[in-house]
């Protein structure tokens, strides 16, 4: 039966069911960078630093929570639920009647505290999909181009998801005749919630984890007595530390970092930046903006898809250096243009902009090319560079176990996935935290919430929310280029390894070639004689 398990190949069917996991994986992150930084400071009247807190604090408890889901359906392949459930599948179906509970976070009119906890309990839920799910993917193959037609899937649904979560509110504002816009909000979240148990499900259908060898069949889990309770934390951050030991992991991290936390500052920054930049001198409503900010923000992950698609290319066939470098010139390109509008204020821009009443489609009818330019131009940009930065790393990733094979002897592809959203989530929440806090200390003052007008911001406020928007995503963007400059993982680079990890398999002790010896050891950052567990550990 594993045999036959081993054997089997991924179709479009896999691909696609597989892939649909993103739409809880992006999509909740979508509408929740995107919009509840927003919702809060202008519907709940909190502050940014309140605001900031509830999206950061609950990711810095997942310090323990990423790793131990990780390192915990990495070993309950020893156990009889792994055995007879799956080691991952598990978490993902004790999940499904709980994601409905999203829409609990966009009830307006609630306390400080309650928004801290359920944000926190999503989030919860939220890492018991993500890690063994990310798992699923490298486990069914370990072919490079079907690896990358998977992160293919997976990115373009991410997408879509966050396509349809920056165009819903407009949709349903429209679809309520304008009114009652914090209602929309929650609206949208139990659509997302009843999305997100349904795509659960098709990834339990179209997925399998890989198959037990026969060493793994004979193994007998050991008591769970008190002291094999105490090792559970040694061990998983034992196996945590071991994974920044890979040279190619390190420099992965600084591509994954650099992208998505130029993304997380944009996505915090930007609804302000339009309500208080932007929309400086209309007499827009609130529903006004909503509908003018997810016009824009709509605009931009479409043109994120394109890139997606394009980006799937370049990275089978050069790697995912150059495709990183080009889009952040993108990004860049984006925001020294926003950076332009600040400055130079353009003449008519904001009698146009009252004139489409927030409805970017209805810019066209202005015939004013100023008007397009600004309101299209740079947002476009900033997609085509943001979608490439959303698919790279998790196609990297899919990789990795292969170079940890090669230096440990074992496929850890869970204890990576929580080390890599483990990383994530504690730089997200220092930098929506910092972001906040920035704002706040600005001066911005956060929208009455039974106020339907906004409020005008004092020039401080605005001058630091736009140093925020510029700066913040351009310091972390380089620095994650500098840090990665030598990735040298391509399809080329692959092929070498999984071959020499096939040797070292067969019981090889010394390299096929001096060529696949220097690829191997520089993917590894070991000498070929440490490999396959030698002094790896």
């Amino acid at each position: 039966m594993a045999e036959a398990a081993s054997a089997r190949k991924p179709n479009w069917l896999n691909y696609w069911g597989w892939g649909s996991g993103d739409l809880l994986g992006a999509g909740a992150q979508a509408v929740i960078t995107g919009w509840l930084f927003y919702f809060f400071t202008t519907f709940c009247s909190l502050t940014a630093v309140e605001a900031g807190l509830i999206l950061g604090l609950p990711r810095l408890l997942e310090a323990i929570t990423c790793p131990l889901i990780g390192y915990i359906s990495d070993n309950l392949r020893y156990t009889w639920v792994g055995r007879k459930i799956g080691r991952r599948k598990i978490f993902l179906l004790i999940t499904i009647p709980l994601l409905p509970s999203f829409a609990l976070l966009f009830v307006t009119g609630q306390t400080f505290w309650y928004y801290l906890a359920v944000f926190i309990f999503f989030e919860l839920l939220y890492t018991m999909f993500l890690i063994p799910w990310e798992t699923l993917a490298a486990e069914m193959t370990k072919d490079y181009k079907e690896k990358a037609k998977f992160a293919g899937a997976r990115m373009i649904i991410a997408q879509a998801s966050a396509i349809a979560a920056s165009a819903l509110p407009a949709i349903l504002i429209n679809l309520l005749g304008g009114k009652d816009s914090p209602h929309t909000f929650f609206i949208m979240a139990a659509i997302f919630g009843v999305l997100f148990s349904l795509v659960v499900v098709l990834v339990v259908i179209f997925s399998w984890e890989r198959p037990y060898t026969e060493e793994e069949k004979r193994i007998q889990p050991a008591p769970l007595d008190a002291k094999a309770v105490v090792m559970i934390p040694v061990n998983m951050f034992r196996d945590l530390f071991s994974t920044l030991k890979l040279r190619a992991f390190r420099q992965h991290l600084s591509i994954y970092l650099g992208g998505y936390l130029s993304q997380d500052i944009f996505n915090t920054a930007f609804p302000i930046f339009v309500a208080t930049v932007l929309a400086a001198g209309t007499v827009f409503t609130k529903n006004e903006t909503t509908t003018l900010i997810s016009g824009m923000m709509t605009l931009m992950y479409i043109a994120q898809l394109v890139s997606v698609i394009i980006a799937i290319q370049i990275v089978i066939k050069t790697g995912p250096t150059l495709a990183y470098r080009i889009a952040i010139s993108f990004v860049v390109a984006a925001l020294i243009l926003f950076l332009a509008f600040y400055f130079t204020a353009p003449s008519g821009f904001a009698s146009g902009l009252n004139g489409i009443n927030g409805d970017l489609i209805a810019a066209f009818s202005q015939s004013d090319l100023g008007l397009i330019f600004w309101l299209f131009v740079p947002i476009i940009l900033a997609g085509l560079g943001r979608g490439t930065l959303n698919f790279l790393p998790w196609s990297v990733y899919n990789y990795l176990p292969d170079i940890d094979e090669a230096v440990t002897g074992q496929r850890r592809e869970g204890i990576f996935a929580g080390v890599m959203t483990l990383v994530r989530k504690v730089a997200q929440s220092g930098a929506i935290v910092v972001t906040g806090w920035i704002i706040n200390q600005g001066g911005y003052v956060p929208q009455p919430k039974d106020q339907a007008e906004l409020i005008q911001q004092t020039p401080e406020a605005i001058h630091t929310i736009v140093m925020v928007l510029i700066g913040g995503p351009i310091i972390v963007m380089v620095l994650g280029m500098i840090i990665s400059w030598r990735f040298a993982l391509n399809v080329k680079t692959h092929g070498v390894l999984v071959h020499e990890v096939e040797r070292l398999r067969a019981g090889e002790t010394t390299p096929e070639s001096p060529e696949s010896q220097a690829i191997v050891e520089d993917l590894t950052g070991f000498k070929y004689a440490q490999l396959w567990g030698r002094k790896a550990r």
